[in-house]
């Protein structure tokens, strides 16, 4: 098991700096990444690599994404600390604990399910309670519904309906769309029962969003 020495806490004082220095002002955001152990998430022999600003390979085809990309999505979400909010992706579990930061309402769904057993074992490992599901993201949660804020982690073709669904009203959904090549993140809010409004902001790019609503592989 790792630990988590000064020098590690140092290094995400400066990878804090760096996000500040990117652009991130969000102050919960920021707190999460600087508490946050990010190389819990890798294997020993590739430490050096946990705070430095970039996506890493996590097995599965899957990556733990980069910091960068990790607070702008959670800023984007506006996160208040009594949101309820899904997390589709849970890959490595590094963005999830960056949301318990924020609040303890975190439900995470994993298409993968390897990753989804390594992430929970590193959740019950930590004491940390996400609500956890192994399943079709692309499809949300329709059971745990509606939630306050949606975030999803992987490159999704268009905004599944199914997720704005399970938005509250006034909730914000958080989703790369594009080909499989880049994306532009993508902010919806509910602002009625049947009204949404939709803003686009800079390019990135994720792994696929697999499954029905997603890219059926």
């Amino acid at each position: 098991m790792h630990t988590d020495t000064y020098r590690h806490k140092g290094m995400r004082k400066v990878l804090v700096k760096l996000l500040r220095e990117k652009g991130i002002k969000d102050e919960r955001v920021l707190q999460a990444i600087a508490t946050v152990p990010r190389h819990f998430f890798f294997e020993k022999m590739f430490l050096e690599h946990a705070y430095q600003d970039k996506a890493f390979p996590i097995g599965e085809g899957q990556t733990i994404s980069q910091p960068y990309t990790v607070a702008y999505q959670t800023e984007l979400l506006e996160l208040q600390p009594t949101d309820k909010v899904l997390e589709i992706g849970t890959g490595s579990g590094y963005q999830c604990c960056i949301l318990l930061e924020i609040t303890p309402q975190v439900y995470t769904i994993e298409y993968n399910e390897v990753l989804f057993r390594k992430a929970l074992h590193y959740f019950r490992l930590h004491h940390l309670n996400p609500h956890t599901y192994c399943g079709d993201g692309s499809e949300g949660l329709p059971e745990e519904a509606p939630f306050d804020k949606i975030l999803v982690t992987a490159g999704a073709p268009v905004i599944p309906k199914s997720l704005i669904g399970q938005l509250k009203v006034g909730g914000a959904l958080v989703i790369p769309v594009g080909d499989e090549q880049s994306q532009k993140m993508v902010r919806v809010v509910r602002e009625t029962e049947d009204e949404f409004t939709r803003e686009v902001f800079a390019d990135f790019k994720f792994v696929p969003l697999l499954g029905k609503s997603g890219w059926n592989k």
